[in-house]
């Protein structure tokens, strides 16, 4: 949508394809007829630090309906949930004890937000970097057990670059939008529309070939296909592969090399709040015992009486997909994950759950293994005319709407270049 914008003030003829009948992607939401806004299929906020889509905001007249509220962040220590979303709360978190440890604690985190040199950080995995800077106590009480919930097998793969990354661009306010990020989908579409973009919903492109003429030929199921002179792709590497077998096998190689960890997500609607202390996000280490890494009260973010006063729970997990998670029912995973629910309120009884939703992808955290700058693909792909930009590709930061935005609009610059 982002290089759809840049294309179309160019002057050029655009159209969108999209497979699912709503726009939005991983940032979709979905709204019960009682809602004023939507709701995250998948959880997602902003930072103030987001130029990239921030500017684009302001460019579309849509950047007063930005708003950034306090959440707050717990971390789990010894049964007991501690606010950690701040310099302040991490240095007063109980688990790193007192002395040299918080010492150096602070002042790695500090080294790693004032550096730009992600480069070198680049050649080592953040196990190796972080144990060995950090030291051992510190590594493992705060930093490895969000890798291992993040990564599951692949946590020590993980380069530090990655790391750096995350800590560098984070601000405490969250960011969202008025009605919730669908809306902002939905009004970004109708700019687009206003402009002459043709946005075609319900319409998955199954192959996309040279064109002997000149330019691509789209397959899209059992209707005409469509000549474009120029594509761009925003899909997984993998479905890449699949949509267009025609790319040069080095480079179909190099997009299955990529690897990827899945995310499963289920969305509960509580008569109460949850979180009595109005906590927004419980970050659970993997060997606490628990079915989920977080736990996710987005009422404490945005108010319930947007929700018809219902308090909205995510219970969210990065997987690989092979994960029994990706093929039990919803019935199955509510079964295992309620039981928990009374862990962060004694007062919790399942009759509090008015209603569930699941959702699942295969695609959603990319693994930037070391040296990872040197694997990712060309946004210019060997084939002719044929873009990609992914999640995959805006390393050295961590997925999300704000890198999107930067990527397509990159893509965009490069397509009206060539």
């Amino acid at each position: 949508m982002a290089a759809a914008w840049d294309l179309a003030r160019r002057g050029q003829r655009v159209a969108i394809y999209e497979a699912a009948d709503y726009v939005g992607g991983l940032a979709a939401g979905f709204r019960q007829p009682h809602w004023d806004w939507s709701v995250e299929k998948f959880y997602h906020h902003w930072f103030q630090s987001d130029a990239h889509l921030l500017g684009l905001a302001d460019e579309l007249g849509l950047r007063q309906n930005i708003i950034f509220p306090r959440p707050y962040t717990v971390l789990l220590h010894k049964g007991q949930w501690h606010p950690f979303d701040s310099i302040p709360h991490a240095l007063a978190f109980p688990g790193l004890g007192f002395g040299l440890n918080k010492a150096r604690f602070g002042l790695l985190g500090l080294y790693l937000r004032l550096t730009g040199n992600w480069r070198a950080l680049e050649k080592y995995t953040a196990h190796e970097w972080m144990r060995k800077w950090a030291g051992r106590h510190v590594y493992e009480t705060m930093w490895e057990p969000m890798l291992i919930g993040k990564f599951g097998p692949y946590y020590k793969d993980v380069n530090m670059a990655w790391f750096w990354a995350r800590l560098k661009s984070r601000t405490t306010r969250l960011g969202t939008y008025t009605g919730g990020f669908q809306q902002f989908s939905d009004d970004f579409a109708e700019k687009l529309r206003s402009m002459g973009v043709a946005i075609h919903l319900n319409s998955p492109v199954s192959r996309i070939d040279p064109d002997p003429q000149g330019g691509l030929t789209l397959q899209l199921g059992t209707r005409p296909p469509e000549n474009y002179a120029q594509a761009l792709i925003t899909t997984s590497p993998g479905l890449l592969a699949k949509i267009a077998p025609s790319l040069p096998e080095d480079y179909l190689a190099g997009l299955a090399s990529l690897k990827s960890m899945g995310a499963v997500v289920m969305i509960f609607s509580l008569k109460h709040q949850l979180s009595e202390q109005g906590w927004y996000w419980f970050n659970i280490p993997k060997n606490a015992g628990y079915p989920f890494l977080a736990l996710v009260e987005h009422t404490n973010f945005v108010p319930p009486e947007h929700f018809g006063g219902e308090h909205l729970i995510y219970c969210g997990d990065y997987l690989t997909t092979d994960h029994e998670n990706f093929s039990l029912t919803k019935e199955e995973l509510a079964a295992k994950f309620i039981p928990h629910f009374a862990k962060f309120n004694p007062n919790f009884t399942p009759d509090w759950i008015n209603e569930s939703w699941l959702f699942r992808t295969p695609y959603a955290q990319p693994i930037p293994l070391v040296n990872h700058s040197r694997n990712i693909p060309a946004i210019q792909t060997p084939l002719a005319g044929l873009y990609f930009a992914s999640m995959s590709q805006v390393y050295p930061w961590d997925r999300g709407t704000n890198f999107a935005v930067e990527i397509g609009r990159k893509a965009a610059g490069m397509m009206a270049r060539d």
